[in-house]
């Protein structure tokens, strides 16, 4: 039997940094799942929530205009910060970071430390460069 590790982020104290990701995968059961949640076929589910990864090997999550992010998961909720489909979301999200820490919630608790504001969300920089 596997020792446990102990986990060093609390996911309640982060905006949804990994809800952003430019290409969150998507299996064919975790569309059968949000196909479940919603009552819907599965062909209208994998076209409502998800697309055609860039690479054009298998799909990703859609994503919608975030106020914080630019784009973010359909399924992240834009003022809660947490998901709304939690107990159906894909495996891609059941398993983040798939490590005891996550670089996200090190860096906002370095930022928020630094700036002494307990309440720093750290957006990222985008340029057209």
């Amino acid at each position: 039997m596997g020792t446990k590790l102990p986990v060093f982020y609390n996911c309640a104290n982060c905006p949804g940094y990994c809800c952003t990701y430019h290409q969150i995968p998507v299996s064919s059961a975790d569309i059968r799942r949000l196909a479940r949640r919603f009552g819907l076929d599965e062909d209208v589910a994998r076209t409502r929530f998800t697309k055609s990864a860039e690479d054009g090997k298998g799909r990703v999550m859609r994503h919608r205009e975030d106020a914080i992010f630019q784009t973010a998961c359909r399924f992240l909720h834009p003022e809660t910060r947490r998901c709304t489909v939690y107990q159906h979301r894909p495996h891609a999200c059941r398993s983040y970071p798939g490590t005891p820490r996550c670089g996200y919630y090190d860096f906002l608790m370095a930022e928020r430390s630094r700036q002494e504001e307990d309440d720093l969300v750290v957006a990222a920089w985008v340029t057209d460069d």
